[in-house]
């Protein structure tokens, strides 16, 4: 009969055994299943902040808080080598402490995992203990998981996560961390174009106008606020003929003249920017064509009516020492006006360069406004 219960009871251990590794096994699928719509979710939350009208700085800090919240990550900081040095884009790390997160690089225990492009994890054993980069720190941070970051093979900087929990990260899956550090790879790629357009925009001397990149980055915040709008390119045709009947320095006199009078008369609303040479752009944020035409007809004809005068003789009267004045000639701008209409969320690019197409194209006495 004893037997027969010790038989009974290892059978029933066997099962009990079986039935724990069956449990264990679909908990683990569970947890996988759910780690792989965490990444998901993280993805399509990168990919939302990406399109945001916001700033490539707010994108970056947006992301690693997205980071921090799905993974429930104690800290995470991001640091990009911006080519002079390394700036600290995004971290929820207390700032005193950020000296010595923007220079991991020159850390010995990270040097070998930058240079292999691998992770590098590590922890402390003890309370007592600390990380070997911290340097006045005690209690912040008992555990680390340290990723460079390269794009197109070229090391850029590196994302750090951190714990105050010993050995945090031991059963962590880094093929999901390696996911993540990819997914914010392919969002430094692709926000350093916005970043480019961000740089590159200036403030032009003679018109005192921003550059066209200005309208991509900043300006589309304003546009966009509003379904449709209207696109204006114009060019003043006589400016190149001014430069050789007159002197350069007047046809800078006469950008300066024109962009003056035209800035008096914009809305704030209103974005007017030189976009090349003798050719202006002017979005007229949230406003239909036909409330468009009538205004610029009457300012057409107000620039046009300007004087500007030989900035060249006009000098050397004030200089001469005979006290002999020559006559001064004068010229007025002639303006080309081309209209189109932007709706929100197409390629403003694209519109502006077929405006500057026409433009270009244009029989040099064409005088008008024409809209496509």
């Amino acid at each position: 009969m004893i037997y027969i219960i010790i038989v009974l009871l290892v059978i029933i251990i066997i099962m009990l055994m079986l039935y724990n590794i069956v449990i264990n096994k679909r908990i683990k699928s569970y947890q996988n299943i759910n780690q792989k719509v965490t990444s998901l979710n993280v993805l399509q939350d990168f990919m939302g902040t990406v399109g945001e009208d916001s700033s490539v700085d707010d994108k970056i800090v947006k992301i690693n808080n997205i980071l921090i919240e799905q993974y429930a990550i104690k800290y995470s900081t991001i640091v990009v080598f911006d080519g002079t040095e390394y700036v600290i884009k995004a971290s929820n790390v207390d700032k005193k402490h950020w000296d010595t997160l923007r220079n991991l690089q020159n850390e010995e225990i990270f040097k070998d995992s930058i240079t292999t492009a691998k992770p590098k994890y590590i922890t402390v054993n003890t309370e007592e203990e600390r990380l070997p980069y911290q340097k006045m720190e005690f209690g912040r941070a008992k555990s680390a998981m340290f990723f460079p970051l390269y794009i197109d093979n070229v090391y850029i900087g590196y994302w750090i996560i951190e714990s105050g929990r010993m050995h945090a990260f031991d059963n962590v899956d880094t093929t999901i961390l390696e996911v993540v550090k990819e997914n914010i790879i392919s969002i430094f790629k692709i926000v350093s174009y916005q970043n480019i357009v961000e740089s590159i925009a200036r403030q032009d001397l003679y018109s005192d106008l921003k550059t066209s990149e200005y309208l991509y980055e900043e300006g589309r915040k304003i546009i966009d606020k509003y379904t449709t709008s209207t696109v204006c390119m114009f060019k003043i045709t006589n400016l190149e003929e001014t430069n050789i009947e007159f002197n350069r320095d007047t046809g800078n006199q006469m950008i300066i003249d024109v962009c003056d009078y035209i800035k008096s008369k914009l809305s704030e609303e209103y974005l007017f920017v030189r976009y090349m040479g003798p050719k202006f752009a002017i979005v007229f944020s949230g406003i239909e064509i036909d409330g468009v035409v009538d205004f610029l007809k009457d300012l057409k004809k107000e620039v046009e009516a300007l004087q500007v005068e030989d900035v060249v003789a006009e000098e050397e009267n004030e200089n001469s020492k005979s006290g002999k004045k020559k006559k001064v000639r004068m010229t007025s701008p002639k303006l080309n006006f081309i209209l189109t209409t932007y709706y929100k969320g197409t390629a403003l690019e694209t519109i502006l360069k077929k405006l500057e197409e026409y433009l270009d194209t244009a029989k040099a006495d064409e005088n008008d406004i024409n809209n496509i």
